[in-house]
């Protein structure tokens, strides 16, 4: 999935500040007046306020509940008691359904808060119904909130059918041609200059562009969630990095349209681990050097992963022109069923073919695959690189690969076991 503009939040109406030292005179593009906040809940035990954690439900603060009724003033109102007061926890309970338009949540806070979703939060349903001085690229944002924690047993629901039936989207049209008019479609989840940041336990469903995002962060740990949407949803990427450094993605199922998990330029040190993927579009890093732009990707490991029902499997893609470096990536214990193009690396990467040729690349080396089981869609080949003639990939590592074809035929081989130091491609090894 290609992204853009991930450098500074697009603006709300009404951004959400809350200043670190609690004094909201000292606060700035903080919308006025505020409901009356109530006195929050004390959750700490043994009249021990020191060690008390404060809940601030979101009912307190004039939410309904009905999934009917506009409760976004109320989140904000929770949000900004919650960010002054410090050690507290942002409460959606259980068996409500709240209606939030696209908001943005400010920090930095006095400290590490906590965004517990045990009920559903669902956005306004569809283009028509969204309003009209609301952003469209983005429904939940959350910028500078350093230390959060978002958990839950609940469910946040992106109502994303009615977007991705806009007549721009690739899917709508005959052969993916698209149709003229407005294609903006709001991200579920974004996370702007956060650092220290944990999401885990959340099940989030149908976004109408990405479900999750991190722009610009640091120290991400993302845990145990559930993605789902359907196959044929456009542009749906379960969870995206860019220019965000040391992320731990472990213990999570996810399924729709786009990539599985999208690397975008500026990640380094990324840990993904023990998730389950499909059907979608695969573990992709990229696109990268689009518009002749510089991108630089190091230090990815993948392991221990499912692929499954699948367009791609294990996928890095450039654009030509690009410059930079894709490098360090390791992919090791992975499990292919019914997976198209299983193993790929594309240094053409176009959308628009025919592209032309450039003589600039994305520098791509020092690529390790081993032990990739399992089954391909015989549709296309189990292993591909197209790698630049001008900037040849240099130092992919292939051991102990076996991948068959999901009906019959012979295997690819018994085991590969080759260092690629060229530009050769894998049916060139073959012969």
């Amino acid at each position: 999935m290609n992204s853009t503009n991930s450098t500074s939040p697009p603006p709300l109406n009404t951004p959400i500040s809350a200043g670190s030292s609690g004094n909201s005179t000292n606060s700035t593009n903080v919308p006025m007046p505020f409901p009356p906040a109530p006195a929050p809940t004390d959750a700490g035990t043994n009249g021990n306020s020191s060690n008390s954690t404060t809940i601030f439900d979101v009912r307190s603060f004039g939410a309904v509940g009905d999934g009917v009724s506009d409760d976004t003033e109320a989140f904000k109102s929770a949000w900004v008691s919650a960010c002054q007061g410090g050690s507290g926890v942002l409460l959606v309970p259980q068996g409500c359904s709240f209606k939030i338009r696209s908001a943005i949540f400010t920090g930095p806070c006095q400290s590490g808060i906590v965004f517990q979703v045990d009920g559903i939060v669902m956005p306004p349903d569809g283009p028509d119904s969204w309003p009209q001085n609301n952003n469209r690229r983005q429904w939940l944002v959350f910028y500078r909130a350093d230390g959060m924690t978002l958990q839950g047993g609940g469910l946040i629901d992106g109502k994303g059918e009615k977007w991705w039936d806009l007549p721009c989207k690739p899917h709508k049209g005959k052969n993916g041609a698209t149709s003229p008019g407005p294609c903006d479609s709001p991200v579920a989840l974004r996370f702007f200059m956060s650092s220290n940041l944990t999401v885990r336990g959340l099940r989030i469903q149908n976004s109408p562009q990405f479900h999750v995002r991190f722009d610009n962060c640091k120290n991400v740990t993302i845990d145990s969630i559930v993605i789902t949407s359907p196959a044929l949803s456009p542009n749906t990427d379960g969870i995206h990095v860019e220019n965000t450094e040391t992320v731990g993605i472990y213990n999570s199922v996810i399924s729709n349209g786009d990539d599985c998990i999208s690397i975008g330029a500026g990640s380094l040190n990324i840990d993904i681990q023990n998730v389950t993927c499909g059907p979608s579009h695969g573990i992709s890093i990229g696109s990268l050097g689009k518009q002749n732009s510089r991108a630089c990707v190091t230090n990815i490991t993948v392991r221990n992963a499912v692929i499954k029902h699948s367009d791609n499997g294990l996928r890095i893609k450039t654009w030509q022109g690009g410059l930079g470096s894709v490098s360090s990536v390791t992919f090791d214990n992975i499990r292919m069923d019914t997976v198209r193009n299983p193993i790929i690396i594309d240094q053409y990467y176009c959308l628009s073919k025919p592209c032309a040729n450039q003589t600039t690349a994305v520098y791509i080396s020092d690529i390790s695959y081993t032990n990739i089981q399992g089954t391909y869609d015989v549709r296309s080949p189990p292993i591909h690189f197209g790698c630049s003639d001008s900037v040849p990939c240099t130092n992919i590592t292939i051991t102990e690969v076996e991948l068959l074809p999901s009906q019959g035929g012979a295997i690819l081989k018994d085991r590969i076991k080759h260092i690629l130091t060229n530009n050769n491609t894998i049916d060139k090894l073959l012969g």
